[in-house]
């Protein structure tokens, strides 16, 4: 395991990109950071099932070995199935999707096509509409990244997947302007995984990692981390 790798998972329809503020934060720190993008299985993106990109994220903990893994929506879903396969110190979720046992915990949880067109219907409007705590140079910045996603994989994590408690250090990041997942799911998940909470009162769901206080969180995070090592 490197001591200061963190592996950075992101969440549907985006990319390793929806991370660069945390990365330029992380690595001025000395942290090496992997923050790779899911890619759809073999048959395309309405093929792909949610144990492609599990396996994945699997993949890259064997490769970089890090010490702290951060998850970010379906990302901190998909890092959690993880967890405890990988010999990681400290877990961080960011307004992670729920597992299994968390009915009601999405605001939108309609049954998805095969393929979800949001590259399609991306607009400057709608990404602004998405993170009103950003400003309007990460809107033009973030709207044409946006990229369609597997409703299989959606749908499996509407369901909800089985986990296992982390033995890992955790903690979970709630944001309390968060439209796509109840932030008091959020806040109770954290309490069933016996984490530590860092509240982000005015944040949107993606405003952790894209808004205007995104570097100061990611601070925030690093501080926790260096707290609990």
């Amino acid at each position: 395991m490197h001591g200061k790798t963190v592996l950075m998972v992101h969440g549907a329809g985006g990319g390793g990109w929806e991370f660069t503020l945390w990365r330029h934060v992380f690595e001025a720190a000395q942290w090496r950071v992997v923050a790779p993008d899911l890619t759809p299985g073999a048959h395309g993106i309405e093929a792909t099932r949610f144990a492609d990109y599990e396996a994945q994220v699997r993949a890259w903990c064997v490769a970089s070995a890090p010490s702290l893994i951060i998850g970010a929506s379906l990302g901190g879903l998909l890092a959690l199935r993880i967890a405890d396969a990988a010999p990681v110190a400290r877990l961080v979720l960011v307004n992670p999707m729920p597992p299994q046992g968390y009915a009601g915990a999405l605001a939108h949880s309609a049954h998805y096509p095969g393929r979800i067109d949001w590259q399609k219907r991306a607009s400057l409007a709608s990404t602004a509409a998405a993170l009103p705590d950003a400003d309007p140079i990460t809107w033009q910045w973030s709207w044409r990244r946006w990229r369609d996603e597997s409703g299989a994989v959606m749908n499996a994590a509407v369901v909800g997947m089985a986990v296992e408690t982390p033995r890992a250090a955790t903690l979970v990041v709630v944001s309390g302007e968060d439209r796509d997942i109840h932030p008091q799911t959020t806040r109770q998940l954290a309490r069933d995984l016996g984490a530590d909470l860092l509240e982000l009162g005015e944040a949107s769901h993606v405003g952790p990692l894209l808004g205007r206080d995104a570097a100061h969180t990611a601070t925030r995070v690093l501080a926790w981390h260096a707290l609990r090592s």
